[in-house]
């Protein structure tokens, strides 16, 4: 089916939909063992579905549907507003006001819940919902983004010329092995502006 990439915030309603697909894709591109409980998969899905729904008002979720409403990717970026925990403080105990220059002045955001579909068509689709996720960054020149970023995705990053800094050692998240990063301006201005023409600049609407 041809894609319709749809980049839009999805409403509360939707979140368990989101959750599902984030957790059983990566389990799906990740995780050799076929024979994961589907109690432990349910688990990571109701956490998932949670901490998104604490993170809802300050959180955009861009996806692109097929033409018959599917989900065929999705990308989520919260603007921090200094006091709800993020995945990466929860997850690898690190705090993005210590690695901020200008602290509570600085703008900071937290880039996740990637995923796609399973070969999926669309070979700019991970380029798109990038280009939507760090838009508000690269529009204001400033800030850091912080992410939990699977390490065969980070050398994908690397080659299409994002420059991310590893802040520590890695763990293994939704069966694969991830890795701390943070992102900024410099390191991310030549992917923006070689691939945001492939986003209208309309949708390039998240949280500022």
């Amino acid at each position: 089916m041809k894609s319709q990439n749809y980049f839009e915030k999805l409403e509360m309603d939707q979140l368990s939909e989101l959750a599902n697909f984030v957790v059983n894709e990566n389990m799906c591109h990740h995780n050799d063992n076929e024979t994961d409980e589907t109690e432990h998969i349910q688990d990571m899905i109701t956490k998932m579905y949670y901490e998104d729904l604490n993170l809802f008002f300050n959180s955009e979720f861009f996806v692109s549907k097929d033409s018959s409403g599917a989900i065929e990717g999705v990308i989520r970026v919260v603007k921090w507003d200094y006091h709800q925990e993020l995945p990466i403080q929860k997850l690898f105990q690190i705090d993005p006001l210590q690695l901020s220059n200008r602290k509570r002045r600085t703008p900071i955001w937290h880039i996740g819940r990637f995923a796609t579909r399973k070969n999926i068509g669309d070979r700019f689709l991970f380029k798109k919902l990038m280009v939507c996720a760090i838009a508000p960054l690269c529009r204001k020149k400033r800030g850091l983004a912080f992410a939990e970023c699977d390490s065969k995705l980070l050398r994908a990053m690397k080659l299409l010329g994002i420059k991310a800094k590893v802040l520590g050692k890695s763990i293994n998240y939704l069966g694969s092995e991830t890795i701390p990063i943070s992102l900024d301006y410099e390191g991310l201005k030549e992917f923006y502006h070689q691939n945001k023409k492939l986003i209208h600049r309309r949708k390039l609407t998240p949280a500022t």
